[in-house]
């Protein structure tokens, strides 16, 4: 793994001697050809980081060239953490992140981060398609503690839990340590639930599974199978407990280099991607299953989903009444 602190030492810098260029010759610098970095944890094919190399292509053929995007997919520049920071200082301009680490900055984004707050994935695909998807990406534009311009969401499917059993009622979950994001929310959800919910970075879960730190974690499918936590996790059950969209960002440090008319088609295209990504991603659910079932993984259906819902409604106690009128619209969206 790349070290880190390297990482940011070095990007700031030329992040630093790119803008100050740019601030010396003004216009001139917004039309130099520029190779925009992107970052994913997840691997080439993977339907963000598909959709992002799209981004790239869209803008290389649209500018002759002149912008282009590199991407570093496989946690090459680290993990979503590191991916956040090195984007706030603009040593890499397209991140890929969880909406669970921005939420602890832009606190209306944690309404996503509820257990079961949306009834289906078609129920979420329309909440963020609409009003309040646009609000939301807006707060985290305008907020000026995170250094980010939020261009888009993006599907990740729901999450679900995977470990050495069978996982079909909150009882099934006690005393298993199992990986969650780092957001409380998520770790609350896990404890509620009849688990011990273990904050760690996704970096690290493979190491930890395979070394029984933590006994499991939950994800989605595709994640799963291209992580190879089937590897060492082998039942993976349905609990759907989490449905969370993801986002792309930008660096606002970057962002404030480019032109207005270059804003415009970054922006432009990444909207687009919004829904590109969203047909890939489910291609990839379908493929994702079909693996797992060849590599031979226990596919847990028959879930006590009303257990699990009645389990969290401390975590909607402890959380949900900031968000009540938001809860109100994303209830109210059919």
């Amino acid at each position: 793994m790349i070290n880190r602190r390297e990482i940011l030492k070095v990007g700031a810098g030329a992040a630093a001697a790119g803008l100050g260029m740019a601030g010396a010759v003004g216009t001139a610098a917004a039309q130099s050809k520029m190779v925009m970095k992107a970052a994913d944890v997840h691997p080439l094919g993977y339907p963000t980081v598909e959709a992002v190399q799209q981004i790239g292509k869209k803008l290389e053929a649209a500018t002759n060239g002149r912008l282009s995007v590199q991407m570093y997919p496989a946690m090459q520049l680290g993990g979503e953490k590191e991916m956040i920071e090195q984007a706030q200082v603009g040593a890499l301009q397209f991140a890929r992140i969880s909406v669970g680490p921005v939420g602890t900055i832009v606190d209306d984004l944690n309404v996503f981060n509820l257990p079961f707050v949306f009834r289906s994935e078609a129920h979420m695909r329309k909440v963020i398609d609409g009003e309040i998807g646009k609000e939301l990406l807006a707060k985290v534009s305008t907020n000026a503690r995170t250094n980010l311009i939020a261009l888009c969401w993006m599907d990740a499917g729901s999450r679900n839990i995977y470990t050495h059993k069978a996982i079909q009622k909150p009882e099934d979950l006690k005393g298993l340590k199992i990986r969650m994001m780092g957001n409380p929310i998520f770790v609350d959800t896990m404890n509620a639930m009849g688990g011990n919910g273990i904050s760690m970075g996704f970096d690290q879960l493979y190491n930890a599974m395979q070394t029984k730190v933590v006994d499991g974690a939950e994800n989605n499918p595709p994640t799963f199978m291209v992580q190879n936590h089937y590897q060492v996790a082998k039942f993976f059950s349905m609990t759907e407990h989490l449905i969370i969209p993801e986002i792309l960002v930008f660096s606002r440090r970057s962002w404030e280099q480019l032109s207005k008319d270059d804003q415009a088609l970054v922006q432009k295209f990444a909207t687009e991607a919004q829904f590109e990504e969203r047909k890939l991603w489910d291609e990839k659910v379908k493929e994702a299953l079909g693996k797992m079932k060849e590599a031979g993984i226990t596919l847990v259906t028959d879930i006590d989903k009303k257990a699990f819902q009645d389990s969290v409604k401390p975590v909607w106690d402890k959380y949900g009444a900031k968000y009540a009128e938001l809860i109100k619209r994303i209830n109210a969206i059919t």
